[in-house]
């Protein structure tokens, strides 16, 4: 019986919500998706190729920073054809299949985010309570250990959850909330015990999300604990200075999550409009912001940008 419900599962097809209500303008609508989305996928390619071809961006916290566009650009890239598919009225559908896999990409890249936002708030940590040791410590291996262990980490406790929808019958409306797929949307529509599902969910956000949270605050206690020793007002507007950009990046990242969460959790019931208006926050803010706040903040990121927009001869009479 559970092979027949995973294969009568996996060739069953779901579809996807656009604008309720503003159907007719699903074209205009996706104006201003395509320009956000090109302004993130647009921003986080010139920081990556920005930190790899200048020598004096080689560092730690550039390589955290590359990491951290890497999971912005995972992000953005995996709903974008649904959503679009959508929007230009192409088609609704997607196989149960599918569906599982773009719930895969989009969950884990947001997990890995969350890590890699802990590895930074370390990394910033490091720079301003330990600087002598900064090279010492970050090592290039260590970085890479961190961000593949991220990425693992994120990926592996996935897998549990996704796998149980194999075996799931979905009897009640396959219509989705969103115009991606995302696990607790899909386990709404199941009539079966999702017990599992629910509890397993909340204990993975608590382990992900939680603790890498309650280390970014561990690690800005320390942070704040060892500026308030500097004694120069200046010095100690340095060193906060060199944090502002990441605490952009946690804020951006956390309050669009957690709002998600608390509207599926306990808002099942609004106005479908706030699902989607929500559900686009989550994946589209961070990539959007996330190159402009680092290209505003960082002295070096915007000097690399510049050089690289300028002509070769007038970047050569500038130089």
């Amino acid at each position: 019986m559970a092979i027949l419900n995973s294969s009568s599962t996996l060739s069953s097809t779901f579809y996807f919500t656009g604008i309720p209500g503003y159907e007719e303008f699903n074209h205009w609508i996706s104006i201003p998706f395509c320009l956000l989305y090109l302004v993130g996928i647009t921003g986080n390619c010139i920081i990556l190729h920005v930190i790899r071809t200048d020598p004096r961006l080689h560092e730690p916290m550039y390589y955290f920073l590359a990491m951290l566009s890497l999971t912005d650009l995972g992000m953005s890239l995996a709903p974008v054809i649904t959503l679009f598919r959508v929007l230009w009225s192409i088609s609704r559908e997607i196989q149960f299949n599918i569906c599982v896999v773009q719930m895969f990409v989009i969950h884990t890249f947001s997990f890995t985010e969350s890590s890699v936002l802990l590895a930074m708030a370390l990394d910033r940590y490091v720079a301003i309570c330990q600087p002598l040791r900064y090279a010492t410590i970050l090592t290039p291996k260590l970085i890479i250990k961190v961000g593949i262990a991220a990425l693992l980490r994120s990926a592996i406790l996935m897998i549990p959850p996704l796998a149980r929808l194999a075996f799931f019958r979905f009897c009640h409306s396959h219509v989705l909330s969103h115009s991606y797929c995302l696990h607790q949307d899909m386990i709404r529509l199941a009539c079966a015990d999702t017990k599992f599902n629910v509890i397993y969910g909340l204990v993975v956000i608590i382990l992900l999300w939680g603790l890498d949270a309650l280390g970014i605050l561990i690690s800005y206690a320390f942070i704040l604990h060892s500026v308030l020793k500097i004694t120069s007002r200046e010095g100690r507007l340095k060193a906060l200075n060199t944090c502002a950009s990441h605490i952009c990046a946690v804020l951006i990242l956390y309050v669009p999550m957690i709002g998600l969460s608390i509207v599926h959790r306990f808002a099942k019931h609004s106005s479908p409009l706030i699902h989607i208006f929500m559900a686009h926050i989550y994946l589209m803010v961070p990539p959007v912001l996330n190159p402009i706040i680092y290209s505003v903040k960082t002295k070096q990121i915007r000097q690399g940008i510049f050089h690289l927009l300028l002509h070769p001869q007038i970047r050569s009479l500038v130089t």
